[in-house]
C-alpha cells in the first residue's frame, strides 16, 4: 500500500515534530515516522536525565504552536540569573536587565516531545506513525519512498531528516557531514540538593574542564561535569555514595549540600555540520544537519530555531502555489539558518578552546574579559539578548506569530 504526502518528517523528536506543529492546518498533508513514544509522563517520576535549557525564542515557538501548556502542565524549572566564572574572572547575567522574568527554562527533553506530539493530535492533516520502523529510504528528489516494517510505503515531495546526528535520511540523500571530536566527554549526574529550588544555573572554568550546574524543579540539580573520556568512564564506573564524595571535592562552594546522587550518564562532545542542508526534495534539520559544542546548551535551541524557519518558507511556497520540493524554495530555509549555525558553532568552538587552554596568557585574557563583561553592562545585555532569541534575525514563529 502506498501513501502520497507533501511532507514525510524522519524523526518525531523535539525538532521533528515541531516542524510538524508548526505545519499544523497548513493544508498541506504531513506524515511523521518516530519508532518509539515516550513513555507517559507522572509527577512522582524522578527527573530524566536529558534535559535541555529552552530560550525565550525556543518558548516562543513551543507556546505558538500551542505546545507549551503541554510542557506548563507537567514541570519545568524557570531560571533567571547565569554566572560564568574562572579564578578572577566572574560574570552573572540577570534577566532583570532586559526586562524579563526569566533566562530561559530548564526542561526535560521527554516532556518537550510528549507535549508537541500531543498536540500533533489536533491536525487533522498530520499523520503520527508511531511505533514505526524505516526498512527501507528511496530518495528519488520531488518524490521519495520511504518503506515500513509493516510494508506501508509513503512517498514523499519533500522529506525532512530530523533523525539524528547518524541520520540514515541524510546519507540515503547522499548529504556530506564535516566533523571531529573535541577529545572529551561530559557526566550528566542527576542529585537531589539539600536546598529548594534555585533560579540561577552556572558554569565555572578549571584546567580539566568546564563544571556546570542546572536547576531543575523542587529540590533537585543536574550537574555537568566535562573531563577526559578515561576520567569520565572512572567517574561514572564509581558507586553513588564515592561519586558523591568525589563531586563534593571538585566542586565550587556555591553548589551547595548534595543530598543524594540518583543517576548518572556520559556522552562524547562532538563537533558535525552538514555541507549541505537540503537538496531537491530533502531537508536536514536539527542534529541531522549540526551537532554543536553543549558548552551554552544551545543545541535544541537551534534545532527549534531550524524547525520554525523550516515550516515558515515551506508554508510560504505552499500559500503562493510554488513546488515546496523545488530546490529554490528549500534553499531560502538553508540561507536562513546554515550561516546562523555556523556561526553559533564556531563561537562555542572558540570558547571552548580558549578556556580548554591552561597557557597563563590566555587565562589572564579570559579573567580580564570576564571582568570587563561584568563591567560594560550593554555589551553584556546584547550577548544575553541574543543566546535568549529575543534579538536578530528571528523566524516568525520565534517571535510569536502564528503562520497560519
Amino acid at each position: 500500500m502506498k501513501s502520497n504526502f507533501d511532507v514525510v518528517v524522519v524523526g518525531g523528536g523535539m525538532v521533528g515534530a515541531a516542524v510538524a506543529c508548526g505545519l499544523g492546518h497548513s493544508g498541506m498533508s504531513v506524515a511523521v515516522i518516530e519508532q518509539t513514544l515516550p513513555e507517559p509522563f507522572s509527577f512522582d517520576q524522578m527527573h530524566d536525565l536529558r534535559v535541555s535549557a529552552l530560550s525565550i525564542a525556543s518558548q516562543k515557538i513551543l507556546a505558538t504552536v500551542g505546545a507549551w501548556p503541554g510542557i506548563e502542565s507537567r514541570r519545568l524549572c524557570p531560571f533567571k540569573r547565569m554566572r560564568v566564572w574562572e579564578t578572577a574572572g566572574d560574570t552573572e547575567f540577570c534577566s532583570d536587565a532586559v526586562g524579563y522574568d526569566e533566562l530561559g527554562y530548564i526542561v526535560e527533553n521527554r516532556i518537550t516531545q510528549l507535549a508537541l506530539l500531543e498536540r500533533l493530535q489536533d491536525f487533522n492533516n498530520i499523520e503520527l506513525m508511531c511505533p514505526a520502523t524505516i526498512r527501507r529510504i528511496d530518495y528519488q528528489g520531488k518524490s521519495s519512498e520511504i518503506e515500513l516494517d509493516d510494508h506501508r510505503i509513503l512517498r514523499a515531495k519533500v522529506l525532512v531528516a530530523a533523525d539524528g546526528g547518524q541520520s540514515r535520511v541524510r546519507q540515503a540523500a547522499g548529504l556530506g557531514v564535516t566533523s571531529w571530536d573535541y577529545k572529551q566527554h561530559a557526566l550528566v549526574i542527576y542529585v537531589e540538593t539539600g536546598y529548594a529550588q534555585q533560579d540561577i544555573t552556572w558554569q565555572r572554568f578549571v584546567p580539566s574542564g568546564p563544571q556546570a550546574f542546572l536547576p531543575l524543579p523542587g529540590h533537585y540539580g543536574s550537574l555537568v561535569w566535562y573531563h577526559s573520556p578515561d576520567e569520565v568512564r572512572r567517574l561514572k564506573n564509581l558507586s553513588h555514595e564515592r561519586l558523591l564524595q568525589e563531586v563534593t571535592q571538585a566542586f565550587p562552594d556555591c553548589l551547595g549540600k548534595i543530598e543524594a546522587i540518583l543517576g548518572t550518564a556520559s556522552f562524547p562532545l562532538k563537533r558535525q555540520h552538514a555541507q549541505n542542508y537540503v537538496k531537491p526534495g530533502v531537508v536536514l534539520v536539527g542534529d541531522a544537519a549540526h551537532m554543536i559544542n553543549p558548552l551554552a546548551g544551545q543545541g535544541v535551541n537551534i534545532g527549534l530555531l531550524d524547525a520554525a524557519a523550516l515550516a515558515e518558507v515551506l508554508i510560504e511556497a505552499h500559500r503562493a502555489g510554488r513546488d515546496i520540493a523545488d530546490n529554490a524554495v528549500l534553499k531560502r530555509y538553508e540561507r536562513a539558518r546554515r550561516n546562523q549555525n555556523l556561526q553559533m558553532m564556531t563561537v562555542m568552538d572558540i570558547f571552548y578552546r580558549v578556556f580548554s587552554n591552561a597557557a597563563p596568557p590566555l587565562k589572564f585574557l579570559r579573567n580580564l574579559g570576564l571582568g570587563l563583561a561584568e563591567r560594560i553592562g550593554p555589551a553584556k545585555n546584547k550577548v544575553m539578548r541574543y543566546a535568549m532569541g529575543i534579538e536578530g534575525k528571528l523566524p516568525k514563529l520565534a517571535r510569536g506569530e502564528p503562520l497560519i
